[in-house]
């Protein structure tokens, strides 16, 4: 039973490292279809929201849920509407969030300064504030970012469960 699973994990690692390839040489159009799912996925969160609140009592609740639905139907419709603009928003984001980041682990790292966490802190701070410039020097990165991320991740994944796959086996 144990090698049938270590086959099974091997075999999906194998396969997540492919697409994991083929996303990273089809970056800026897997960023578009990383925005259509998140349009498609806001949409129906705002729905659910709508129903949520036309079920909901009276009062400030309701009118909060609402308002959140509609909002979020908004923005669903928005990044399905023009999947260009929803690429920007969703890199802009991240460069907020890449930024924000980097000073936050670069003052943790000041704090930890003689200490063994000194040394990664200031690392993952200063990588996160470099991607954040390349994100804000480049046009084309912007574009590409989102495809970028999810086929590191998928490269990743599937390193992950190949090595578990083998590691099962032995």
């Amino acid at each position: 039973m144990n090698s049938h699973y270590a086959t099974r994990f091997f075999w999906a690692g194998v396969l997540t490292i492919t697409l994991g390839v083929v996303v990273l040489f089809n970056a800026a159009v897997t960023s578009g279809a990383i925005v259509k799912v998140t349009g498609l996925v806001l949409l129906t969160g705002g729905a659910v929201q709508l129903v949520m609140g036309l079920l909901e009592g009276g009062g400030y609740h309701r009118w909060l849920t609402l308002t959140l639905g509609v909002l979020t139907l908004l923005l669903g419709w928005s990044f399905l509407s023009n999947p260009l603009s929803g690429v920007i928003s969703l890199t802009t984001f991240m460069l907020i969030l890449l930024t924000a980041s980097g000073i936050v682990e670069i003052l943790f790292g000041v704090r930890a300064r003689g200490t063994p966490f000194f040394a990664p802190f200031m690392a993952a701070g200063l990588i996160s504030l470099v991607l954040a410039g390349i994100l804000l020097a480049s046009p084309t990165a912007t574009r590409s970012l989102l495809g970028i991320l999810l086929g590191i991740h998928m490269l990743a994944a599937g390193a992950y469960l190949t090595l578990m796959g083998m590691y099962m086996k032995s």
